[in-house]
């Protein structure tokens, strides 16, 4: 199935590892040019290259950006960048590593703060830099890595599931204002994952995980030509984890 993406130009944050890198991957396996970005430079320059010998242009393909994408003008840095390089922006996946575990009567004020600036207002901050570009093509595909909790909160991640469901609110708005210049916005909502983030939270040894490629081949077609009428909504690939019928 063709998507549609060859010489669309994307955006993927927080992409040296985990479901970042296999969103990554996913896009430029599908020809699009993609801008990575991480905050430790061994790291991305080692994602750089698998994106490249993922992509049919190699090298061409990706522009890799050392950077914390949670401080405030890294948005703005990495749209430039990506704007300067390949000359358009059509795509962007949004993702930022996920606050520390901890129950919702246990995490001090502070500690709810950082999770906000970083699994909402990064994404927010980001997308106000991109709608521009896109809106002049009249064509975009946004989405937002969170967590299946938007759905289901997760006890011991109280952190996590505050921060994300705001996101959740604040884009099924955003999606409305966006919807008529040719934009969707999306969340997908992983489960888990057999990432370094999953294990280090401590996940029993043969609970049931999926497969980061996976993953990423659905955030792929969310931004396909294909998916023009999936819009506001929140994707869960969490292998039936969801309890509930929302």
């Amino acid at each position: 199935m063709d998507l549609g993406l060859t010489g669309r130009t994307a955006i993927v944050t927080a992409s040296s590892k985990g479901l970042g890198l296999a969103s990554a991957l996913a896009l430029a396996t599908e020809g699009a040019n993609v801008t990575i970005c991480a905050r430790t430079g061994s790291d991305v320059a080692a994602a750089a290259r698998s994106v490249a010998e993922a992509s049919p242009r190699g090298d061409a393909a990706v522009h890799a950006i050392v950077t914390d994408i949670t401080t405030a003008d890294a948005p703005a840095r990495v749209v430039a960048e990506t704007v300067e390089r390949f000359g358009a922006l059509h795509i962007v996946v949004a993702n930022a590593g996920g606050p520390p575990p901890g129950r919702a009567l246990d995490v001090g004020d502070e500690a709810i703060l950082a999770a906000v600036q970083a699994n909402l207002l990064t994404t927010v901050r980001l997308v106000r830099e991109a709608v521009p570009h896109l809106r002049s093509t009249r064509w975009g595909r946004i989405v937002a890595i969170t967590s299946y909790s938007v759905k289901q909160p997760i006890p011991t991640l109280a952190l996590s599931n505050t921060a994300r469901t705001g996101l959740w609110a604040w884009a099924k708005t955003a999606a409305q204002d966006l919807a008529g210049d040719g934009i969707t916005l999306n969340l997908i909502c992983p489960g888990l994952h057999r990432t370094d983030r999953a294990l280090g939270l401590g996940t029993a040894e043969g609970t049931p995980m999926g497969d980061p490629g996976d993953f990423g081949r659905v955030v792929a077609f969310l931004c396909s030509t294909s998916a023009a009428f999936v819009n506001g909504t929140a994707v869960t690939v969490d292998g039936g984890a969801v309890a509930g019928l929302l």
